[in-house]
């Protein structure tokens, strides 16, 4: 199932080509009273709702995809989790570059497995979530700002201390990522959390959808540029233990999504680009940058 939030919160049911509008089954949500729960009330209940949006999707209003505006099919996260320098060759590219970085988690990480058992992870703040048709604004004109295309995994069961043999069972479903990025000498949360800097679209694909996340082609190109190309198995920690690891420091809600890192590739965009994104069984989205 592949379920988008679009134009003003309307909620779609996405079959090929077409939108079908299924915004009717958030009547069945539970009334919330203050405090609200942590995290997104629709992707709690998406389980329960399935039967009802397949049911309500017949003799619906439909829409083309290119019709609508998308936007981030989660709505309320209480948290974005991203994990840095996660594919070989972007720690190579990382290491290049090192200028750029002003001094700031220079990518080596000698006596550590891997960059995130180094790091760790590290949060974005939820403003800054988007979907494709909201598109990208640059926030710092005067330096480098790089577009980073990656799976997001979006959690669908929370839990605290998740082992990772018990981590798929605790995914709604997947989502492409744009983890857009400033250079610069603040630490990573501040530089990748101004609004706009976290793309998640174009839909969400529900986790039955996809058997085996862990290899996905996908790329991302600027107007005809393809800047950034690899697959998801060449992760160097894999999205069971990205869970474990997250769950092992914050409590997950249900719509808290984790970027699970970019590839090589990784280069600059500005006003008037045009970035596509594509994952396998995912599809493709178009994201504006201005």
């Amino acid at each position: 199932m592949k379920i988008c939030r679009f134009n003003d919160d309307r909620l779609g049911l996405v079959r090929d080509d077409t939108i079908h509008d299924v915004t009717s089954v958030l009547e069945m949500l539970p009334p919330l009273r203050w405090p609200v729960p942590p995290g997104d009330q629709f992707i709690a209940n998406l389980d329960r709702l399935r039967p009802e949006i397949e049911k309500r999707a017949v003799g619906g209003r439909v829409h083309a995809v290119g019709a609508v505006t998308l936007r981030s099919p989660v709505a309320n996260p209480s948290k974005l989790i991203a994990a840095p320098l996660n594919y070989t060759l972007h720690v190579d590219e990382s290491a290049k570059d090192a200028g750029i970085h002003h001094g700031v988690h220079l990518p080596g990480f000698e006596g550590f497995a891997s960059p995130v058992d180094k790091f760790g992870l590290f949060l974005k703040a939820g403003s800054s979530l988007v979907g494709a048709g909201d598109g990208v604004t640059i926030n710092f004109p005067n330096r480098r700002n790089d577009h980073e295309v990656e799976l997001a995994v979006v959690i669908g069961r929370g839990g605290r201390n998740i082992a990772e043999a018990a981590a798929r069972s605790h995914i709604a479903g997947y989502a492409i990522g744009l983890d857009m990025t400033v250079r610069g000498t603040e630490d990573r949360s501040f530089r990748k959390s101004a609004d706009s800097y976290s793309v998640l679209g174009p839909w969400l694909v529900t986790a039955d959808e996809i058997a085996d996340p862990g290899n996905l082609d996908f790329w991302i190109r600027v107007g005809n540029e393809r800047r950034q190309a690899s697959n998801t198995r060449d992760l160097l920690v894999g999205i069971d233990r990205l869970i474990a690891l997250a769950s092992s420091c914050y409590t997950l809600y249900p719509g808290d999504v984790i970027f699970t890192g970019t590839p090589d590739g990784v280069n600059t965009v500005k006003p008037g680009d045009t970035m596509v994104a594509w994952i396998d069984r995912i599809g493709e989205m178009t994201v504006a940058v201005r």
